[in-house]
Order: structure tokens, then C-alpha cells, then sequence
């Protein structure tokens, strides 16, 4: 009996993710930018599937309905992106009882139920404050890779207050505070705080209880991750579980939906 082979497809406005299941087992995973062109970022990641392979495409994310239009020889299902990262994190994190997924566009808070499913969530997708896009467009008035920002701003000693969090208004007010003399380190651990504070407030709203999984490009930034659990109360390691690479955990969770429906061959 061959078992199934599936794929969960996390198609997101700043990355795309990909992990390929057989049975429950993980066989690849890979990544890419989505760029101006997420179709044709899509097509490469699926080059190497061949038409009679796969049994069951499950898509998720930002851009979720795009896979169905990609003209696959395999029947493609879609998932919201609560439903696939709530199944991520509880494969990736067990004990957590809530998942905040900070992404490139939009941030989800999401309590779970004792069965590691959904049980409320509230997100913030109105702008782009306090996510990924929030990071990338700040790190630029300070000349520095989005990559490097989180380090940057551990250097900092006392926050410099950020009045807006709106992408392009904090921008301006970062650079006018440098224009003050402010110490950018101080500013950009303000910008961090502004994100932690936020994030942590999103969570308070569904109840959520810790543990609580980290996940999304986000959760890569050590800033962000030291600042919510002194946010939350809790302890990063023990009640912020991080996974090794949380960008991947919307990509698995749909992969695993994938599979839970998928029989045997």
C-alpha cells in the first residue's frame, strides 16, 4: 500500500512556502520570495512534482486561491490560514494553547482548544502595522537588512516612544527623532516594543493562555521574541515556543490537513 503523497502550499505576500508529505512524514520543504510574480514562483516550487505524484495540493495563505488557478494535474483544496497554522503549531508545538502568527501583511492571534484546534482568533489585516512589512519598511530609514534589525535593536538601552504604527508614518518618525539626536538603537528598540505591545494586546483579546507558539518570518526577529514574553509574562523557551523555522508552520499545517484526508493508495 503506497502512502499518499500531498502537498501544503503557504502562499504568503512576502514568501512562499512549501512541504511535501508521505503519510504523515515529511519528505521536502523549500521556500521562495514571492515577488511581483507568485504564480511563476509558485510553478518553480512545484517543478519537480511530477503529475502522477501527488494525491492532494492543499493551498493557504495570503494568496491561497492562486493555486487553483496554476493549471496542476493534481486537485488542489484551499484552507484558511487560522485552520493551517493552528494544525502547524500543534504539530510543531504541542503544549501551546495559543499561536501568534506575525507574516508579512497581517498578524492572527488564535486561542486553541484542548484538541489543538481553533477555538477563537482576531486578526489585524486593516495595514501592515506591526508586521514583516512593518520591520522591512522601518529597517530602511536605519540602513540596515531587515535580517539584522532584531540584533540592531537589542543594542538599544531605553525605547524611544513610536507615536505611530503606521508603515510609512513610523518611518518618518524614526528618521525625524535621528534628526533629534535620539540614539537609533533606542528608536529602533521603540519600533520593536510598539510591535510587542500590540501583538501581545491581540492575544489578550482572544484569552489567549500561554504556552504560547510563535510563529510566521516574524518570530525569526530576536527583539520581537525577547520583547512580547516580557509582554506576556512568560518566559521565551517555556511559555514562547518558537519552532526552528516558523515561517515553514502554515505550509505543514496544511500539508498535515492534506494528508488526515487523504487515503492510502
Amino acid at each position: 500500500m503506497r502512502r499518499p503523497r500531498v502537498i501544503g502550499l503557504d502562499v504568503g505576500s512576502r514568501s512562499i512556502e512549501l512541504v511535501v508529505l508521505e503519510g504523515m512524514e515529511e519528505v521536502s520543504r523549500e521556500r521562495s520570495l514571492t515577488t511581483f510574480d507568485p504564480a511563476a514562483q509558485c510553478r518553480r516550487l512545484l517543478a519537480g512534482e511530477k503529475a502522477d505524484g501527488p494525491t492532494l495540493l492543499m493551498a493557504t495563505g495570503y494568496g491561497r486561491e492562486l493555486a487553483g488557478r496554476l493549471g496542476l494535474p493534481w486537485p488542489v483544496r484551499q484552507v484558511t490560514e487560522i485552520t493551517a497554522h493552528a494544525r502547524g503549531a500543534r504539530a510543531l508545538t504541542p503544549r501551546a494553547r495559543a499561536v501568534l502568527d506575525i507574516g508579512g501583511q497581517d498578524t492572527k492571534a488564535i486561542a486553541l482548544a484542548a484538541n489543538g484546534r481553533a477555538e477563537r482568533f482576531e486578526m489585524n489585516d486593516r495595514c501592515a502595522a506591526g508586521t514583516g512589512k512593518f520591520l522591512e519598511y522601518t529597517a530602511q530609514a536605519f540602513q540596515i537588512p531587515v535580517e539584522e534589525f532584531g540584533d540592531y535593536a537589542l543594542r538599544g538601552e531605553n525605547p524611544t516612544p513610536i507615536g505611530s504604527m503606521c508603515t510609512v508614518f513610523a518611518e518618518t518618525e524614526a528618521t525625524s527623532l535621528m534628526a533629534q539626536g535620539k540614539r537609533p538603537e533606542d528608536i529602533a528598540l521603540g519600533l520593536h516594543l510598539a510591535i510587542a505591545r500590540r501583538s501581545a494586546a491581540l492575544l489578550r483579546r482572544v484569552g489567549a493562555g500561554a504556552p504560547v507558539a510563535f510563529v510566521g518570518g516574524v518570530a525569526r526577529n530576536p527583539c520581537v521574541r525577547a520583547l512580547l514574553a516580557v509582554e506576556l509574562g512568560i518566559h521565551e523557551g517555556e511559555g514562547l515556543l518558537v519552532p526552528e523555522e516558523p515561517d515553514f508552520c502554515g505550509a505543514l499545517g496544511a500539508a498535515l490537513l492534506a494528508a488526515e484526508i487523504t487515503p492510502p493508495a
